[in-house]
């Protein structure tokens, strides 16, 4: 197998680490500082064609593959991964299901705006009771004579203080389990639709993160994404996307943070000499590199994967729980290389570590992935039919 990039490939990594150094490495800072939605950054993303990249030209996208979309996820998260996150959102769970499920008119109206930066759509999935046991959930859809009335809570929403489009996951069959979840679109005009409180993060501040209240909000039957009992079925078939997209996210992450501990190592003076020309110090930097490469090479593998159009929940769970604990590794060690100064405000290093717990929680967290994984090995074996 040859997982070497193509020279296509190379030169959009080039082209968007470019405006990253540019552009988005310049205003991280302020941008954690301020806490508030990334809106210029997140537009110019959107001018640079990142949201049309993993979508058809029917609807203006490029047609890339998904192993070109996690290196533009990467690059972006080196320079933020607060912006990353929201990009990824934009183009990944707040518009694929729209896409494939949606109507026409929704494509027309939503999609392809979307594509453009000039509508924001997002996913509301969890609830504050309710995050990794989806078949949990008590938002409920009652189907009407004219179309479904949704009723509940969310929680943990990305971007929904901007969003114009949802795409809400409710009960349609309370005794369904899995079977019972639906997913709907709905939009930010609809009435009961309600955005709550902004939370107050520690991680990716400018990625802003609310509650959403939905009270009794009517929506036309086309607005049903999908056949009636297949919510799940249909999310599940991007899940492998999210958690390869989640070990791109983290990559960029990592590599920002080896970057700050190798400047810094190199710039820092003790005993009369740089702390990089210390043991102790080379060979975290040593074992951070080496982590980083393995995690790489699993993300690309895996997004590889995805583009000979499988869907192995086994290696996009083993990808996002390796490069994931390994991005908040290689964050640790960062601060323990600046010491003191990594509790610094002015300094990358606290950044880099508060940002990294984010990646652990969205697509599964590490403890459910494990048991995925687990599973998928025939650990505990399946009982024969």
């Amino acid at each position: 197998m040859d997982f070497s990039l193509s020279e296509e490939q190379r030169l959009f990594q080039n082209a968007v680490r470019s405006f990253v150094e540019r552009e988005v490495l310049p205003a991280a800072h302020q941008l954690d500082e301020k806490a508030e939605f990334p809106r210029a950054l997140f537009q110019a993303c959107a001018d640079n064609g990142y949201f049309a990249l993993r979508y058809p030209e029917s609807v203006g996208g490029m047609e890339a593959d998904f192993l070109t979309y996690c290196l533009m996820i990467e690059e972006l998260a080196r320079g933020s991964l607060a912006l990353a996150a929201a990009v990824a959102m934009q183009t990944l769970m707040g518009t694929d299901l729209v896409f494939r499920f949606g109507t026409d008119d929704h494509r027309k109206r939503l999609i392809e705006p979307a594509l453009r930066g000039e509508k924001i759509g997002t996913i509301a999935m969890t609830e504050p009771d309710f995050g990794s046991d989806l078949g949990g959930i008590t938002t409920r859809a009652e189907r009407t004579a004219d179309g479904w009335v949704i009723t509940g809570r969310k929680m943990w929403i990305t971007s929904a203080t901007v969003a114009d489009f949802f795409t809400v996951a409710a009960k349609t069959d309370p005794e369904a389990g899995f079977k019972g979840i639906d997913l709907f679109l709905v939009e930010k005009d609809m009435p009961g639709l309600r955005v709550g409180r902004k939370i107050d993060k520690i991680a990716v501040r400018a990625s802003e993160t609310s509650e959403v209240i939905l009270d009794q909000v009517r929506v036309p039957p086309e607005n049903l994404l999908g056949e009636q009992g297949s919510g799940f079925k249909n999310l599940g078939a991007i899940l492998a996307q999210i958690r390869v997209m989640t070990g791109a996210l983290s990559l960029g992450l990592g590599q920002a943070a080896l970057e700050a501990s190798i400047r810094y190592a190199n710039e820092r003076v003790q005993f009369g000499r740089p702390i990089a020309a210390f043991q102790a110090v080379a060979h975290k930097i040593a074992e951070m590199g080496t982590r980083l490469e393995a995690a790489r090479s699993l993300v690309y593998r895996a997004a590889w994967d995805v583009d000979q159009g499988r869907n192995d929940a086994k290696l996009a769970s083993m990808t996002k729980l390796f490069a994931t604990e390994t991005a908040n590794f290689i964050a640790d060690e960062c601060t323990r290389i600046f010491g003191s100064y990594g509790l610094a405000a002015e300094y990358e290093a606290q950044r880099y570590y508060r940002d990294a717990r984010f990646l652990l929680y969205g697509g599964g967290t590490s403890e459910i992935l494990r048991t995925v994984i687990a599973r998928e090995m025939g650990a505990p074996a399946r009982k024969r039919k």
